[in-house]
């Protein structure tokens, strides 16, 4: 059995990519997505989950970009000035992660997982309080921090199911999407799911719209989500996958699987 769940990162970043992903879930095969605490369209997301139940919602935690919400300070600007705060011990990871979570659930969304933003739980001290906080607050799955496609060794990704493991949390058993971000189109898409593997895979993407609020945001990802967002909704994309017999799935709908 081969099951896909495809989710879309940056819930809550502005409205014209709220708008981007629910497209994407309602007129294509998009299953989840994660929700920024800290996005400048948080209350717009929630709004947006509560009219689309069928979507299942993550928190997308933050530790570069925008601002802290336990200091209301900026955070580092990228994941190396990320490390060196961390080295510096300058940043609280703990306490800003475990408010943004509980400022999805004071909104009413309780996450079904959890993923970061820049990919940052691949630093191992981060990951360590990502899944603690998974277990905290009882999200059944967090994400595998490691592309399948990058070759790497078996015995680093066994130290983060470990790691995982320890805290009773779950990963999928592969993970896809991140070396297509800005680059992802219809093509590399249907490459991907060509080559899916058995098991449960989860895809991250980025679709959004280009509107005026995506065009003035600090980004490099603009219009590489309106090209995510037309393989996402592609009729030839869901007739593959129906082709290939791939189940569509959510973190919600998977965690009966574990």
């Amino acid at each position: 059995m081969r099951r896909l769940i495809i989710n879309a990162d940056d819930f809550g970043f502005t409205r014209d990519v709220n708008a981007g992903i629910v497209e994407a879930h309602r007129s294509g095969v998009l299953t989840s997505t994660t929700l920024m605490a800290n996005g400048a369209a948080f209350e717009d997301a929630v709004q947006l989950a509560r009219e689309t139940p069928t979507l299942d919602v993550g928190c997308h935690l933050v530790l570069v970009q925008g601002r802290s919400l336990a200091t209301g300070v900026l955070l580092p600007r990228g994941p190396r000035q990320l490390l060196w705060k961390l080295a510096q011990r300058g940043i609280d990871v703990y306490s800003e992660l475990r408010l943004q979570i509980e400022k999805l659930r004071a909104a009413g969304i309780l996450p079904t997982h959890l993923d970061t933003h820049k990919h940052t739980h691949l630093v191992p001290h981060v990951f360590r309080i990502v899944v603690r906080l998974a277990r905290e607050f009882a999200i059944p799955y967090v994400r595998l921090p490691l592309d399948r496609t990058l070759g790497i060794p078996a015995p680093i990704e066994r130290f983060y199911r470990r790691m995982a493991e320890r805290e009773g949390v779950h990963l999928t058993d592969h993970f896809l999407g991140f070396r297509l971000t800005g680059t992802f189109r219809e093509e590399s898409f249907r490459a991907a799911i060509e080559g899916l593997p058995e098991g449960t895979t989860e895809f991250m993407c980025h679709p959004g719209k280009l509107g005026p609020e995506l065009e003035r945001a600090e980004t490099r990802l603009k219009e590489s989500r309106v090209r995510e967002l037309e393989a996402l909704t592609s009729p030839r994309i869901r007739e593959l996958i129906a082709a290939r017999q791939i189940e569509l799935t959510g973190f919600e709908t998977q965690s009966g699987h574990s």
